[in-house]
């Protein structure tokens, strides 16, 4: 009775794969599954008249199954998952004395066997199956193992200390420290010295979705110092985590912004001045010798407070405040915000801009450059990527044109030359370019690495590292300065991750690249009335995502994948990361998160060291057109749930979706987030490992995060802090723990799970007690879906 009943299951079962593959092989996919549902059904029969042979057969069926996946996809044991591990579980049970038994009995050729509990041929398969399956357990077929050896080499790099002084630990980007305390040898012992909690949390009835606690706090002046996602400015004492004082702006968030974060604030000690100074400014008032600097979010102000007590500096601007919005004409409800952390840099205080991106057609706000005295707040110079060659602050009434391309992200300076670097992203709307002149001034800085004249704001080089950006490849991350050794040639280098994948190295004072670029072919083929650009840029030095196939797509069984897979052939894909957005629907591989994001990288510059947690997932864009009737109308899915990228009065609205099984799983296989060093001297990639695991992942099938660990490499959202000890330390993945690596060879040392996400990059200090801290935002980030929270924490190493 048990064995028609499992035979009736089986043959269910196999009716349903036969018709999921039946209607993949309709757009042309691999039969594969097919004939496994065959398999399957003469399986069901077999049993159902108590044939002996079903035993035979089946293992037959597993070792073919078995060929096909490493076939397929060689000894990666999660592409084995959908492939593989249901019909091992069919032979598992096929393979128990309850089945087994009865058959025997039912045989008449050998009556004497009818006790017989086991079947040697299946039973040997599914036991040799299972070890192959527990020694895949310790195999990684993505891990590359290292062990780098570059010596710590002679360098006047100014790196961060025992004090962390500006977002990237200082101007030059690097996220580096040379502190030595906690180092790999007792980087286990590392334990929680404090926990802060800000009181800043989202309010879902005034706050945007995405609203994220991502600061990487300051530490100097003997305080610790970092912004929330409302703005609130909070001073700590770095010891111990109590409060000195804190700052709350009126709070102004809006459910319709895109975006709502503060990334970090950055610091001025006025007595550091020198004559770099742009004008005869009055000297500081006392209580504000010392300086606090940020931008808001909503209602765009920069605002200076005194680092000692955190009032408002009466001097600055009008009673502390700037208004962003001077000269930028009429804006548009919720499309302007400043995510970043100013620039200090020499007596000046400068900023870019964040818009909303494909919110409108036109009306979109400048993208102007700024920059500020630091003492009085009056505007020194600007650069309009539309006038590049007027940088004289505008007259009063004058507006700076709309439309132009953006610069969300932190920018660096070199002081010592007397340059700062602006990474543009592209102007709104970032999906479509049937409004963009082509041979306009404008064009040449979208998406382009811009170094100015720190002093005057004059352009000195540009590069661009997209060309006509379809895809919302904007420069998000802080370049990072460095002199390197390139193939035996010292250089001034400036080194940018971007979202396609590329790294470019340039030599930072002519732009020139260092590591080689080349332009590479794509296709031109869209929709009418679009100028596709015929080639794209590629760096020597790139993690652009391989290209997918049908044996790409994942899933955590065969029909999941089967519908991935029917995804893959039913809309577009070729081949690259530069695909057009169709109607129909594109895949775009990587897709508007990146491969490198805001995070940026982390650098050692003695031993020129790079360490970047590349993503890997795959979007799906789709144009909606839009009609006279739509055109200024919110559009909703079925759900009911509005697009974010409506292009109000344009042609197009574009709806950007994870490519994702129904299950709530990205459709290609793990890993989507890893950890990867590259030596800068010659460009190796020296280790590879995936970062991140399951638990807490939010998925459609279950109504709670998922409960358990596995180490398939998952998304992350934030930097790393790389030190002299040794370790990388990293926080951003979607699991919300904080980890430790070994730089040299990429082992994990450490980790401690956090009480919200973490997406956010760490910073490290020495404190008064003379003791190494490590310090990171825990709060959760409203995209990814990860547990908010508001805590701030501190660690150090057990005495």
């Amino acid at each position: 009775m048990l064995n028609k009943i499992t035979s009736i299951v089986i043959a269910i079962f196999a009716l349903a794969l036969m018709y999921m593959s039946g209607k993949l092989l309709m757009v042309g996919g691999s039969p594969a599954y097919f004939l496994i549902s065959i398999a399957l059904l003469i399986t069901a029969a077999l049993l159902f008249l108590q044939k002996k042979i079903v035993l035979t057969f089946y293992a037959v069926v597993m070792w073919a199954i078995l060929i096909w996946i490493i076939a397929q996809v060689g000894f990666d044991k999660w592409q084995w998952v959908p492939r593989g591990a249901l019909f091992a579980l069919i032979g598992l049970w096929l393979s128990l004395p309850f089945i087994v038994k009865p058959l025997y009995k039912a045989a008449v050729e050998k009556p004497e066997a009818e006790n017989r509990k086991f079947h040697p041929f299946l039973g040997g398969t599914v036991w040799l199956m299972i070890v192959m399956v527990i020694g895949l357990m310790f195999y990684d077929s993505i891990r590359v193992t290292g062990d780098i050896q570059n010596p710590v080499e002679a360098s006047d790099a100014n790196v961060a200390d025992e004090e962390w002084t500006a977002y990237g630990g200082n101007q030059d980007g690097l996220r580096f420290s040379k502190l030595m305390q906690i180092n790999t040898e007792n980087v286990g012992k590392l334990e929680k010295a404090w926990e802060f909690h800000t009181g800043d949390v989202r309010d879902p009835k005034v706050d945007a979705s995405e609203y994220t606690f991502q600061a990487t706090p300051l530490k100097v002046n003997s305080a610790l110092y970092f912004c929330t996602a409302n703005n609130q400015i909070h001073a700590l004492e770095p010891e111990t985590g109590k409060e000195i004082w804190k700052y709350v702006p009126k709070r102004e968030g809006s459910y319709l912004q895109q975006h709502q974060t503060c990334r970090g604030v950055s610091y001025l000690d006025l007595a550091s001045l020198t004559a770099v100074s742009t004008a005869a400014a009055p000297a500081a008032p006392q209580q504000c010798a010392k300086r606090i600097y940020t931008t808001t979010a909503t209602n765009p102000k920069l605002i200076a407070l005194d680092a000692d007590t955190g009032k408002l500096c009466a001097g600055f601007g009008d009673n502390g405040q700037v208004d962003l919005l001077k000269n930028m004409g009429k804006i548009l409800p919720h499309v302007y915000m400043q995510t970043a952390a100013p620039l200090v840099a020499g007596n000046l205080v400068i900023i870019g801009g964040s818009s909303m991106d494909n919110g409108y057609e036109s009306g979109n706000p400048s993208g102007v450059i700024r920059a500020y005295d630091a003492v009085t707040g009056q505007l020194v110079w600007n650069f309009d990527p539309a006038n590049p060659t007027l940088t004289a602050p505008l007259a009063e009434g004058q507006q700076y044109p709309y439309d132009t391309p953006i610069a969300w992200s932190t920018f660096t300076a070199d002081t010592k030359n007397g340059l700062v670097y602006i990474p543009f992203g592209n102007g709104s709307p970032d999906l479509l370019g049937l409004g963009r002149d082509d041979n306009s001034t404008v064009e040449k800085f979208r998406d382009a690495l811009v170094a100015l004249d720190l002093k005057t704001g004059a352009l000195k080089w540009s590069y661009q590292t997209s060309n006509h950006d379809l895809w919302d490849r904007d420069n998000p991350a802080q370049a990072s300065l460095l002199d390197i050794d390139y193939q035996g040639k010292k250089q001034p280098a400036i080194v940018l991750p971007t979202k396609v994948g590329n790294i470019f190295v340039l030599n930072r004072l002519t732009g020139q690249p260092i590591y080689p670029i080349e332009q590479v072919k794509v296709s031109q083929e869209g929709i009418a009335g679009e100028n596709y650009a015929a080639t794209q840029p590629k760096s020597a030095l790139n993690f652009l995502p391989e290209t997918l196939t049908e044996k790409s797509m994942w899933g955590m069984t065969p029909f999941d994948q089967m519908q991935c897979q029917i995804g893959f052939r039913n809309n577009r894909y070729d081949g690259n990361p530069w695909t057009p957005s169709t109607e129909k629907g594109s895949i775009i591989f990587p897709g508007n998160m990146g491969v490198f994001n805001w995070g940026s990288i982390s650098i050692d510059p003695e031993r020129q060291i790079l360490v970047a947690t590349p993503l890997r997932l795959a979007y799906r864009y789709n144009l909606i057109k839009r009609t006279p009737e739509t055109e200024e109308k919110r559009l909703f899915t079925k759900d009911g749930t509005p697009y974010w990228n409506e292009n109000f009065k344009g042609v197009y609205a574009t709806q950007i979706s994870q490519f994702a099984s129904p299950l709530g799983v990205p459709c290609i296989a793990p890993p989507w987030g890893r950890m990867v060093a590259v030596d800068l001297k010659t460009g190796k990639t020296e280790w590879v490992r995936r970062i991140g695991n399951t638990k807490n992942l939010k998925t459609t099938f279950l109504p709670m995060p998922f409960p358990l660990g596995f180490n398939v490499g998952m998304v992350a959202h934030g930097g790393t802090l790389t030190t002299k000890g040794g370790v990388v330390f990293h926080a951003a993945t979607a699991d919300n723990f904080f980890r430790a690596y070994d730089v040299n060879s990429g082992d994990k040392l450490w980790e401690t799970e956090l009480p919200a996400g973490g997406q956010a990059t760490p910073s490290t200090f020495i404190g008064k007690d003379k003791q190494q801290y490590v310090v990171v935002a825990a709060g959760g980030h409203g995209s990814m879906g990860t547990t908010p929270g508001d805590s701030l924490i501190a660690y150090k190493v057990k005495n």
